[in-house]
């Protein structure tokens, strides 16, 4: 039989870093609200969490680095909201984002979960943080728990 590794099976054992963007903070302010319940709600204690404030999207993946870098945390979540302007300043800075937070987690083989709403006007990102269409910072964080067990698993496994 396989061995399966379910990360939604495990406990929520682990340290959470969430970097989270001031710009926006009517939207972002939601996602972290929302995911500092999910972690809680996991039994995460508040000890396990630190949350860092960054001024933008673009800060973001520094202070993820650093989170993972000083190897203190099991999962870093980032937080944020680009509404799309009249330029495409915001697709570079979407694409930027997402490059670089996959790059770190592959780097530090650290989960670094991308909660960044990358949205075309702020009512879908009020949808999209506690609205209608749910909150994404519930599902990064639930996301992150999972990847802590699964990684979790996997280590304790190839480590016996």
């Amino acid at each position: 039989m396989p061995t399966i590794f379910d990360g939604k099976r495990g406990s929520a054992d682990g340290r959470y870093a969430i970097v989270v963007s001031r710009y926006n903070d009517s939207i972002t302010q939601r996602l972290l609200d929302g995911a500092l319940d999910s972690l809680q709600a996991a039994g995460v204690a508040d000890d396990d969490i630190q949350v860092a404030w960054v001024p933008g999207a673009w800060e973001l993946s520094v202070v993820a680095a650093r989170f993972a870098r000083c190897e203190k945390v099991d999962a870093v979540i980032c937080l944020g909201a680009v509404i799309q302007g009249e330029t495409t300043h915001a697709q570079y800075i979407n694409s930027q984002v997402a490059s670089s937070l996959g790059k770190l987690s592959l780097q530090y083989e650290l989960p670094v979960l991308f909660g960044l709403l990358t949205c075309e006007t702020m009512e879908q990102a009020i949808h999209r943080a506690g609205g209608n269409l749910g909150n994404k910072g519930v599902e990064t964080a639930e996301a992150a728990v999972e990847m802590v067990n699964v990684m979790q698993m996997i280590s304790a496994e190839l480590t016996e």
